[in-house]
């Protein structure tokens, strides 16, 4: 069983380093490290560059974005290697040296019949990251934070989740036009579908965020607050995926931030108030379309 890890990155050098060490340093070895640059400054460039045969460097020319970022990389994983699975993270996530042998020890126990597999997402505290907590398919179930056997889950983030090629030559790749926010809940609820997703508890990475916080339009700094118009317009798309009754039960959860934003009074609401409904409004007529990559190992 083969694997290329997928990296996106933005001008975050440092963090990416210790990213790309550890992942060569995977007990498991990693057959290719694929890093998706989303027209990063110079220095990264140049650092990347100077890594040659060690990695598959993509450059973008542009910046598209997470979701644009992962679709290009998982677009490479399948016309361009043989691997057999595809294992996704960003830039800020540090996996311990044994997350992979346990993904990969998990995919066999359960004969490759997975939707997708995630890893147990940490802060640096050892804390879960609130930003990847995990999504129980049982409703009101709580992982323990010491447990040790495959928790099923409706979706997950893309910080430590791998998919198999045959999956991905399935479902399509993820959506590039989500630009940021919810691409990975979308592909992971999109696989999911198929076959049934995990998170592996003893698979280990490190969120390495600067806070240990969750999202929130209503107390987000106000530099955030411009990015809440993609996480509100592609939650209108992937929710009316889910069917008629949770997308209108996301409704009910877009008035409930617009109470929060009113009843949490902080500077700028009228920003805050306006990413929520266009955000919303946007994403009642947003219709992206699902993209398909070749699959060199059948091609070939």
């Amino acid at each position: 069983m083969t694997v290329s890890a997928v990296v996106v990155t933005y001008n975050r050098l440092p963090m990416l380093k210790e990213v790309i060490e550890a992942l060569q340093n995977s007990e498991t070895k990693v057959d290719n490290i694929i890093v998706v640059d989303n027209n990063s400054k110079e220095d990264t460039q140049e650092y990347l560059t100077s890594l040659g045969d060690a990695i598959r460097y993509v450059r973008l020319k542009e910046n598209i974005g997470g979701s644009g970022g992962f679709n290009k990389g998982i677009r490479y994983f399948m016309e361009e290697t043989t691997d057999d699975y595809v294992w996704l993270m960003d830039d800020d996530t540090v996996p311990t040296s044994t997350a992979l042998t346990e993904l990969v020890n998990s995919a066999k126990k359960i004969n490759n019949q997975f939707g997708f597999l995630a890893s147990d997402v940490r802060w640096t505290d050892n804390s879960r990251a609130l930003m990847n907590l995990p999504s129980p398919k049982k409703r009101f179930h709580k992982i323990s934070l010491h447990a040790t056997e495959l928790e099923p889950l409706r979706n997950a983030t893309f910080v430590s989740v791998m998919f198999s090629r045959e999956m991905v030559a399935n479902i399509g790749l993820p959506i590039t036009e989500f630009f940021i926010w919810g691409d990975d809940i979308e592909y992971t609820e999109r696989s999911a579908r198929v076959l049934p997703g995990y998170m592996v508890p003893t698979s280990r990475v490190i969120h390495k965020m600067a806070n240990n916080i969750a999202s929130n339009v209503s107390l987000d700094t106000i530099n955030r607050v411009p990015r809440y118009f993609y996480a509100f317009r592609n939650q209108m798309y992937f929710s009316r995926q889910r069917g008629f009754l949770l997308y209108m039960r996301t409704h009910l959860k877009v008035l409930y931030e617009i109470l929060r934003v009113f009843l949490n009074h902080k500077p700028n609401m009228r920003l805050r108030l306006k990413m929520i409904v266009k955000g919303t409004v946007t994403g009642w007529f947003f219709r992206p379309k699902v993209e398909f990559a070749k699959n060199k190992k059948v091609n070939h």
